[in-house]
């Protein structure tokens, strides 16, 4: 099994699309494809995450594109069926965890506390996603389990910025962070895809 990280291929950010329509999900994408970027997660918090999706791999096919927000078998299978390259969860259960180790594409299971971190990786998963950072303790913690999970390396998501991004890419356990500050809201709202192409360069320096 591929592991996240490899899909990732380097790239120290997993941009997060959330998109109102497939039309504004396709041109979000392509601004960060412009920018560089080779991977983007689609957050499933519309109803139209998942054509969104579907219509990111159909007309961006140089992204590999994966589906976020996934809690539980319905959602995973849909997004399977979507096409999904990987998978991202919000937090883990046993019964998630379950069917996340089937679902025969990487996943990147969110944890919050050393009992997630601890049920994951008896799940077989390495590479975790600390959701949501900056609350669950932000890179001190992330520093702190390091020695107790030696095995585990995390891409922190959540409250994470252009400004804090450096205190976790720093740590050695860390290797990639995630967020939504490279595609804000009022740039969709606005159409300014530049500035999300802009913002996507400035992350990835």
């Amino acid at each position: 099994m591929t592991r996240f990280s490899e899909l990732m291929s380097g790239q120290t950010l997993l941009p997060i699309i959330q998109a109102d329509t497939p039309e504004q999900g396709v041109k979000i994408a392509k601004a960060m494809a412009k920018a560089g970027l080779t991977l983007v997660e689609v957050v499933l918090r519309t109803d139209a995450s998942i054509d969104a999706l579907k219509a990111i791999k159909e007309q961006v096919p140089e992204l590999k594109v994966g589906a976020g927000t996934v809690i539980n078998e319905t959602i995973l299978q849909q997004a399977i069926d979507a096409g999904s390259d990987f998978i991202v969860t919000p937090a883990v259960s046993p019964k998630l965890l379950s069917a996340l180790a089937k679902c025969g594409v990487p996943v990147l299971p969110g944890v919050s506390n050393t009992g997630d971190i601890l049920m994951a990786l008896e799940y077989g998963f390495e590479e975790q996603k600390l959701f949501p950072a900056s609350l669950a303790g932000g890179a001190p913690f992330v520093s702190a389990v390091s020695s107790v999970f030696r095995a585990v390396s995390f891409c922190p998501t959540g409250g994470v910025s252009e400004s804090n991004k450096m205190d976790y890419l720093s740590l050695n356990n860390v290797f990639a962070v995630g967020g939504t500050w490279v595609a804000k809201k009022e740039w969709v709202a606005q159409e300014n895809w530049q500035a999300i192409t802009d913002s996507c360069i400035q992350a990835i320096k």
